[in-house]
């Protein structure tokens, strides 16, 4: 019997995600459906509900759901407890047991370690955005050593977001976290990046769906800067910001690439079996 999973955001219609699963399904042999669902902006835990009934065994959550789908976990990975949102679930049929857990910081690591050969350890991070996105890669990001600035357009999300990791927080289930961690982090409003230079810079906002521009001061981008979006397939704004700024070409990517690794990641938790990433961006890629 086919087992069925699911992608749930608003806006979806864009969602490179069923193609992807598709292809790991080609790739591993798994008999599974994977389908892009809409959900209304304020029926999302009934969608998910829904689909627990009908027997889906798992979805992926997108904007704007992600800490609504840590609410309605009953239980939750360390990495998803440390972010605070959830990006995948697991779901049980006969029971109401809904498994939460975060897999857009390993991806986003995959991505730069891997198909990137981005190496973070003591680089000057700029990670724009405060919401679930963002929560959801600040944490990995520390444990690879990066000096990380977090900037949003309401400077005390920012700074909440800064101020409250787990490698801070007084609970022994984060000692672990908190000995990984190398880096330093801080939150601030963009109107504070005036003369500063990152070497990486990390559009996490849901700016580039709008088309609109993160208000980002020029001459942010140090020599040989890596420009990242999170937003995939198309070119946003922001990296026809960065292109403008100087900002080489090959050193400006969009978030296919966490995309894949991060939905591997998910694959792996449903299915308990690794596809390969490289030939799945490969194919997305040349679609492009």
């Amino acid at each position: 019997m086919t087992d069925k999973y699911a992608v749930i955001g608003n806006p979806i219609a864009h969602s490179k995600s069923p193609q992807i699963h598709k292809m790991f399904a080609e790739q591993t042999g798994q008999d599974i459906s994977y389908e892009a669902i809409l959900a209304p902006l304020d029926g999302f835990a009934a969608t998910v509900k829904l689909l627990q009934s009908e027997g889906y065994k798992g979805c992926n959550i997108t904007v704007p759901f992600k800490f609504e789908a840590f609410k309605l976990s009953t239980q939750l990975s360390h990495q998803a407890d440390i972010a605070q949102s959830v990006n995948t679930l697991k779901l049980n049929f006969d029971s109401d047991v809904i498994f939460g857990d975060n897999t857009d910081g390993t991806g986003l690591v995959n991505d730069f370690r891997f198909n990137l050969g981005v190496t973070l350890n003591n680089a000057r991070v700029l990670l724009m955005g405060a919401g679930g996105a963002a929560s959801g890669i600040v944490q990995p990001l520390g444990q690879q050593g990066a000096i990380i600035t977090i900037a949003n357009r309401t400077a005390d999300k920012a700074r909440v977001l800064a101020s409250t990791p787990p490698f801070i927080k007084p609970n022994p289930q984060y000692d672990s976290a908190r000995k990984n961690y190398t880096g330093s982090l801080r939150g601030c409003g963009y109107d504070e990046l005036t003369n500063q230079q990152f070497d990486v810079v990390i559009n996490a906002t849901s700016t580039g769906l709008s088309d609109e521009m993160p208000p980002l001061p020029p001459g942010i981008f140090a020599p040989g800067a890596l420009a990242y979006d999170l937003m995939y397939g198309r070119e946003t704004p922001f990296m026809k910001f960065a292109l403008a700024q100087g900002v080489s070409k090959d050193r400006i990517t969009d978030g296919l690439g966490m995309l894949v690794e991060q939905a591997a990641e998910s694959f792996f938790i449903w299915r308990g079996v690794r596809p390969k990433t490289t030939p799945v961006i490969a194919a997305l890629r040349n679609q492009q």
